[in-house]
């Protein structure tokens, strides 16, 4: 991994966001299964016997800083989130290849997680960008990015090959430096309303 950033972990009242490891194996296992969410063919979810071998993936990739999303009312692991495509030389990086238990989809988990990702990257770390991408296809997760106040870049056509052999076209989102204090300030109120 790039030495930006180094790991870290970040509490808020719902969720700590803390950095993946094999311990969360058992946890993720039943999180993925609750509403099979492997399988979403325009995701990229493991299954049961695939976990171990896409946590080995995620902690092996240099431009990866793999994440467990903790609920704090269990302490149970209930997802998985990273900083991806990480350009330490120009301050910018994706939050990505996330995904929650079926369970605790929709609620203020996903808000607050995104709100301490983002202020750590924006805050901790000065970005001057942070990404967001997902499969054109997967309206869910794009009305989840679009509600964090990213603004919608573009398409990249023909972006990436799916494991069923499908072609993804990606939908591209961006929060820049200067739309920072806005977003924290909506995705704070959305929080504690």
């Amino acid at each position: 991994m790039s030495n930006w950033p180094a790991p870290f972990s970040v509490k808020g009242r719902f969720v700590s966001v803390v950095p993946l490891s094999h311990d969360h194996h058992d946890d993720l296992v039943e999180s993925a299964a609750d509403g099979e969410l492997h399988r979403l063919w325009y995701t990229m979810i493991p299954d049961a016997e695939g976990m171990a071998t896409e946590i080995d993936r995620r902690l092996a990739l240099s431009t990866m800083l793999p994440f467990t999303i903790i609920d704090n009312s269990t302490g149970k692991a209930v997802g998985m989130t990273t900083f991806m495509n990480i350009d330490a030389a120009n301050k910018r990086l994706e939050i990505g290849s996330t995904w929650y238990r079926k369970s605790v989809q929709r609620t203020l988990m996903n808000t607050e997680c995104k709100l301490l990702l983002l202020q750590y990257a924006f805050e901790k770390l000065n970005c001057i960008c942070v990404e967001f991408r997902t499969h054109f296809i997967n309206v869910q997760s794009r009305r989840a990015i679009e509600r964090l106040g990213a603004k919608f870049d573009g398409i990249l056509r023909s972006n990436m090959i799916m494991a069923n052999g499908t072609i993804r076209d990606t939908a591209v989102y961006s929060i820049i430096a200067g739309e920072w204090t806005t977003v924290k300030a909506n995705l704070t109120w959305k929080i504690e309303s």
